[in-house]
């Protein structure tokens, strides 16, 4: 096994599925069993996933709201998404521990390093919703923060799309596929992978980042594994 340890990035709308809104009983299935799969394989899985598929702060903030306000809903969103994949997870046999950024009584507990490593070497899946818990911070950011706490080996930044490209996949048929960038090329190229306070924070802690295509069963496990199915982006 490649990576022993990962922190899984999920965006809240890959959750949407091919609804325009909210959560997909059918990707929440897909999801977990992927994840279910990689932890029986003796893989230690913690997972921070976004909240666009319920609310944005920034695009809040855009129609007039204050922008504070809406980064607290956005995470939220986050925690309602974090609920939802431990419920599916637990249904599917899998011992689960939610904390959160925000700490919500009874729903979860505030994030500690000490508390996440301990329930990952039980062999628990950890999610971390409530992003940082500090507004002005993405979940891209609280993903690579979280990854870097728990000493990942890497973030497996699931998509839709199978790595990092050179233009839109979807809307560029002649985009091609990168294997691998460095931290410096990702930026040079403009490669909007993350934001670029995460992108910083995990280029110096020398933390790597997978992109890889998350909708496509299996994926998971063989990333995991060492199969080089999307990009990687390090030194």
């Amino acid at each position: 096994m490649k990576y022993k340890r990962i922190l899984l990035k999920l965006s809240g709308e890959s959750l949407m599925g091919s609804q325009s809104y909210g959560i997909s009983p059918e990707m929440l299935t897909q999801y977990a069993a992927d994840i279910k799969n990689a932890v029986q394989q003796g893989c230690e899985v913690a997972i921070v996933i976004g909240g666009g598929n319920i609310f944005r702060g920034l695009s809040g903030a855009a129609k007039g709201m204050d922008r504070v306000q809406g980064d607290y809903m956005g995470m939220l969103a986050t925690l309602i998404n974090s609920m939802a994949l431990q419920a599916e997870l637990e249904k599917q046999g899998l011992k689960t521990e939610l904390l959160g950024g925000l700490a919500i009584e009874p729903i979860c507990k505030e994030m500690s390093r000490r508390r996440a490593i301990e329930a990952l070497t039980a062999g628990k899946v950890v999610i971390i919703g409530g992003g940082t818990g500090n507004p002005f911070f993405t979940t891209d950011t609280a993903s690579t923060l979280r990854a870097i706490e728990i000493k990942a080996d890497v973030i497996l930044k699931g998509t839709r799309v199978d790595g990092v490209y050179t233009a839109d996949p979807e809307k560029d048929p002649t985009a091609k596929k990168y294997q691998h960038l460095s931290y410096s090329e990702a930026l040079e190229k403009k490669l909007k992978i993350m934001d670029l306070t995460a992108f910083a924070l995990a280029e110096d802690n020398d933390l790597p980042i997978y992109v890889f295509d998350m909708n496509h069963t299996g994926n998971l496990l063989k990333v995991v594994q060492g199969d080089e199915i999307g990009t990687l982006i390090s030194k």
